[in-house]
């Protein structure tokens, strides 16, 4: 009997023992968990081996705290750990997506290299004549076309062929001024000095009065060996090429100074190309240039930048630039479009980007450079040359970075830098309502967000969500393609304090409402483009 006592008593001291023992268990374990250095309740534990450095705002935004708060949603801070890892906050003006969605994206990077621009400047020419080698044929004195000996317009002439025959009375008259002079000068060879000398005085100005109407040293040779007058005079072609204009007709009379033929050599000619204002510091005399002509598609001709005119078209903004080229074999004819291609050259490298990585916002120019793998800084940048793919930063980008060049979240030229980046940073929200997730995320939505008050959409403020991205799960209840809107019957989203209702939203562009029909269940992530306007951004069934 006393064995029995004795048993039953050390039974019940074990249980006592270990009902204290539990419940101290159970006591200091709560005591750990709420006194978790991170402060953010059940689930969560200090990282060993990691140093505390500070908390950064669950939202992303700009803000850190050294000790454990809440932000006004009620959302915890979020620790962040010495060397970097998932949870490190984005550096002021830096953003941060995971590899999953940059591949997604199709984000691609290059590096900002140095190197010389060769870029070409393409524009619109005419063929022309070289002025230089344009012959006028007008007669100095007034006379009659006694005979053509060349009667038509684009007839090829050789230099000292033979045009027309030309008659006048003075220049009758002043052959036998000349005649009588230089007979005079013969017959006084006898006589005083003074009387030859006034006599030759006479016989030189009729000889230089013949010069001046431009007749020929043979034809003044014949005149003072014979001494016999020449009723007309022949006019010959001072160059070979090609007639441009007659207007000489037979038996037409003539005045002094009116154009009767005009011959142009066309063994060389030129290109009139209008250049655009804003290639034009980037053209120079000297510069090489390809031109193609439409009449001869397999061919280019070679030519040289001689002139730039100083003088600009303001109808057209375009400054006229004059290019000399052969012409072999007359192929080329006044008139005629050209297509020019000039070569220019940066001389001083510098560093460059391709053209794909500058993003222009009218009022100024960005670069999205890769910090590190999946971090990215915008920055603005100046610019100089550019060529057909890369363009010059002349600061904001130093040579070696990653720029970024391709991200099809950029397509969109509706969306502005900011909406861009707010996709960038929206953080990973629980989505209300969502069946099929843990009990944790579940819980863990509950203590930190608490419940939703009953409010409107109008209600939440516009510049909340200026900066950032939402996230939100629902279902398409209407489409309107034309308009690029969709009804969407949505779940409380906690980024905004809203609850759950249906209303309208823009899509950043029309390919997101491919594949989607009423009734289909998505999770979707928006930003807030103006003021009242909310654009989805990116859709996932």
């Amino acid at each position: 009997m006393m064995k029995t006592k004795t048993g039953i008593t050390l039974i019940i001291f074990f249980a006592l023992f270990a009902a204290g023992a539990g419940y101290w268990v159970g006591h200091g374990s709560a005591v750990s968990v709420a006194s978790t250095p991170d402060g953010t309740g059940a689930g969560a534990a200090t990282k060993p081996g990691k140093k505390l450095l500070y908390y950064r705002n669950p939202m992303g935004l700009p803000d850190t705290s050294p000790t454990p708060k809440k932000d006004p949603m009620g959302m915890d801070y979020i620790a962040v750990y010495e060397g970097g890892d998932a949870q490190e906050a984005d550096a002021p003006g830096q953003v941060s997506i995971n590899t999953q969605k940059v591949q997604k994206l199709g984000v691609r990077v290059e590096t900002a290299q140095k190197r010389a621009l060769d870029k070409t400047v393409r524009a619109a020419g005419r063929i022309e004549p070289d002025e230089r080698r344009l012959h006028t044929i007008a007669p100095k004195f007034e006379g009659y076309v006694e005979r053509l000996l060349v009667n038509t317009t684009g007839q090829s002439v050789a230099k000292g062929q033979p045009l027309f025959e030309a008659y006048s009375p003075e220049l009758v008259s002043a052959q036998r001024e000349y005649a009588i002079a230089a007979q005079g000068v013969t017959a006084l060879k006898d006589a005083g000095s003074q009387a030859q000398a006034g006599m030759q005085q006479l016989a030189q100005s009729s000889l230089l009065r013949l010069k001046n109407w431009d007749i020929s040293d043979e034809q003044i040779k014949a005149l003072s060996s014979t001494g016999a007058t020449q009723r007309t005079l022949i006019f010959r072609s001072p160059a070979s090429g090609i007639v441009m204009e007659k207007k000489a007709v037979q038996g037409m009379r003539f005045m002094p100074g009116e154009m009767l033929y005009q011959v142009a050599d066309l063994s060389r000619v030129w290109v009139i190309a209008d250049v655009f204002e804003q290639d034009l510091a980037q053209v120079k005399n000297g510069a090489k240039a390809r031109v193609s002509i439409n009449a001869y598609p397999d061919k280019t001709f070679a030519g040289v930048v001689t002139y730039v005119y100083p003088t600009l078209k303001a109808e057209t903004r375009t400054v006229p630039v004059r290019v000399e080229l052969a012409n072999p074999g007359g192929l080329i004819k006044p008139g005629m479009f050209a297509q020019v291609e000039l070569q220019v050259t940066v001389r001083t490298p510098g560093v460059t980007v391709p053209l794909s990585a500058l993003i222009d916002s009218g009022t100024r120019q960005l670069v999205l450079v890769q910090v590190k793998e999946g971090r990215f800084e915008p920055r603005e940048v100046k610019t100089g040359a550019r060529s057909d793919t890369y363009i010059e930063v002349l600061s904001g980008v130093s040579e070696g970075e990653q720029v970024v060049v391709s991200a099809n979240f950029l397509i969109d030229a509706e969306s502005n830098l900011k909406a861009a980046v707010g996709g960038f940073a929206a953080p990973a929200l629980p989505a209300a309502g969502v069946s099929g997730g843990t009990a944790d995320a579940k819980t863990a939505q509950t203590s930190t967000v608490g419940p939703l008050p009953t409010v409107k959409a109008s209600d939440a403020k516009p510049g909340a969500a200026a900066a950032t991205g939402h996230q939100a799960h629902g279902k398409v209840e209407e489409m309107n393609s034309a308009a690029g809107t969709i009804s969407m019957a949505h779940d409380a989203i906690p980024s905004l304090k809203w609850p759950a209702m249906t209303m309208e939203f823009k899509v950043a562009n029309a390919a997101l409402l491919q594949g989607l029909k009423p009734g289909a269940v998505i999770d979707f992530e928006f930003v807030e483009r103006a003021p009242g306007e909310w654009v989805i951004t990116s859709v996932k069934p």
